[in-house]
């Protein structure tokens, strides 16, 4: 460990000459006290506190992250090419230990760097609720600056998946011939997306439908707490009316002679955009069952996706802790980077290895169009309203590849931390657990295998020649 703890200060002495501590400190500090003057808001203090967790924290991850790739790709190359790591690498000195030595250096330069930010942060949050009414400080307190669980209806997917097979082997029977020349995957998944209709629609006039949300083990706590409904729907208009007129409609909550019944006032509501309000306590079932029904007061249908169309939100434990963890998992990205950048600069020069870890980084950040592709089965272009697609050559190999990589694009992407943050939700320990075990353990570890053989075979006297 000594001589990990000696190759880490070594490369704290690096950052330092770089003036990277320096410089990636200033832009820190600007972030987060810069932005909020920037920043634009819808006037109410929970959407300002929203935005401002938002994009101090977006920003503090992209500076961080862009700066242990440079720093990672330099560190090594930079070494190798001007000839220090020989001298190090004649010490009694594993090669392995070089590299895993700078790794750790690089990560404990990010936890300093993220841990002052991420307080700074954490102090403007606090100053500023402090500084508001006490009814605005309960907003905050209540919708944001808390730590929250979340319980959705059931998971449709098995019951959607059979009831579309079943359509589809109706459609078959009935009509082979219009079937034949059609691609039978589109086929399927538009009769998918129409029985998926089928229990995301409210239909008009006075028509109703309800989510019946199980708040498991959450329920014993939960007596006398208030819970708190989150709802968006869609609609065909908004689609091409952009903000689109409101909506009206009536929320009740219970069932009779069961549980207590509660019923909102007429709500009007904008399409496309989260609702959140307050709910009374106790108005569960025995089982933990709560029951929540939605009254269309329009013409036009109302879809509330399954995905996030109906949410309860209840108080879990405090902002501070659940903070600290989502600190802890953008930790987790930055220690996956400086894996890929330093494995990287093992066997390439300062310049490649830089731009091949950029390489996967934008890759990473365009996860959305490869999942669009994969979606669709091409990467041809794709008319939504007649339903048809092109096709490409380059589909038999590119589609599978897109597969492929967003599966190891999740293991570290499926964590939202800020998402989490900015809508007063938990970060879990089972989150942190997750992240640890899929980007540190796995992922990094895997990059570091790789960095760690590389590094170990290659020619260190022939490099600076071989540049």
């Amino acid at each position: 460990m000594q001589r990990l703890y000696a190759i880490a200060w070594l490369t704290w002495k690096a950052a330092f000459r770089f003036r990277l501590f320096l410089v990636v400190s200033a832009l820190l500090l600007v972030s987060v006290v810069g932005l909020p003057l920037l920043i634009k808001d819808d006037g109410t203090v929970r959407g300002f506190t929203q935005i401002l967790l938002t994009y101090t924290l977006t920003a503090i991850t992209a500076l961080l992250g862009l700066s242990t790739l440079w720093l990672a790709c330099g560190t090594l190359a930079r070494d190798i090419e001007e000839c220090q790591v020989q001298m190090l690498a004649v010490k009694p000195i594993a090669r392995w230990q070089i590299w895993l030595g700078k790794w750790l250096g690089i990560v404990s330069l990010d936890a300093v760097l993220l841990a002052l930010s991420g307080g700074c942060v954490y102090g403007l949050l606090q100053w500023r609720a402090h500084r508001l009414p006490l009814d605005q400080q309960q907003i905050l307190r209540n919708e944001v600056l808390v730590a929250r669980g979340s319980a959705r209806e059931k998971n449709f997917d098995k019951e959607i998946d059979a009831r579309t097979d079943q359509a589809l082997r109706e459609r078959l029977q009935k009509n082979p011939l219009d079937i034949g020349n059609a691609n039978l995957d589109e086929v399927r998944r538009q009769i998918r997306e129409n029985v998926k209709a089928g229990y995301q629609l409210v239909p008009p006039g006075y028509q109703s439908r309800a989510w019946r949300i199980n708040l498991g083990r959450a329920r014993h706590r939960l007596r006398g707490q208030p819970l708190f409904l989150r709802v968006k729907f869609n609609t065909g208009e908004s689609a091409y009316t952009g903000a689109g007129p409101t909506y009206d409609g009536v929320f009740g909550v219970g069932v009779p002679q069961k549980t207590r019944l509660w019923q909102s006032e007429v709500m009007s509501m904008a399409a496309e955009t989260f609702h959140e309000f307050q709910i009374p306590p106790d108005l569960f079932d025995q089982e933990g069952v709560l029951t929540v029904t939605f009254g269309n007061l329009n013409d036009t249908a109302l879809l509330f996706p399954l995905e996030d169309g109906v949410e309860v939100l209840y108080r879990e434990g405090g902002f501070g802790p659940s903070f600290a963890r989502a600190l802890a998992i953008i930790l987790c990205w930055m220690a996956l980077l400086a894996a890929v950048g330093l494995a990287s600069a093992s066997i390439l020069s300062f310049p490649v290895a830089a731009f091949l870890s950029l390489g996967l980084l934008v890759m990473t950040l365009s996860s959305g169009t490869m999942a669009n592709a994969v979606e669709e089965g091409t990467i041809a272009e794709y008319n939504a309203e007649k339903s048809t697609k092109g096709s490409s050559p380059a589909d038999v190999v590119v589609i599978p590849a897109f597969r492929a990589a967003l599966k190891v694009i999740h293991l570290a992407m499926d964590f939202s931390p800020v998402d989490s943050l900015s809508t007063g939700r938990s970060v879990t320990w089972t989150q942190l657990g997750l992240a640890l075990s899929q980007i540190v353990l796995l992922m990094a570890g895997f990059a570091g295998l790789l960095g760690i053989v590389l590094f170990s075979r290659r020619e260190l006297a022939a490099a600076q020649g071989t540049q």
